[in-house]
């Protein structure tokens, strides 16, 4: 089992950064494919970025492609997302996640454990 905590939210401008960051835990962080995701009130909970255990796969939704950046420190059992160029569309809560499947996946349905999640709110 693996425990995840999400930090480096907050308020920021129209074109300005965050790096949000998840803590793991509990487990061999290195076997789980790690994503992250973004929640509005009510609205589904969307896939944002992945990446590969191995840190050498990633993937990312169309709308952040060139904006946001997803990483890994195995050693560290931390996952990172660096977001730039933010527009308040990207205003959410923002999960990490982590998957015992063998490639990554997009659907939030097939992640097996999540954090508690870290609001992000961007002003135009």
């Amino acid at each position: 089992q693996v425990q995840l905590v999400e930090s480096g939210g907050g308020l920021v401008q129209a074109g300005g950064s965050l790096r949000l960051s998840c803590a793991a835990s509990g487990s061999t962080f290195s076997r789980y494919n790690m994503g992250w995701f973004r929640q509005t009130p009510g609205k589904e909970r969307n896939f944002v970025a992945a990446v590969s255990w191995s840190g050498g796969s990633t993937g990312y939704v169309d709308s952040v492609k060139g904006r946001f950046t997803i990483s890994r420190d195995n050693a560290k059992n931390t996952v990172y997302l660096q977001m730039n160029s933010l527009k308040p569309e990207d205003t959410a809560v923002y999960y990490c996640a982590a998957d015992r499947g063998p490639i990554m996946r997009w659907s939030p349905r097939l992640y097996d454990y999540w954090g508690q999640g870290t609001q992000v709110t961007v002003s135009s």
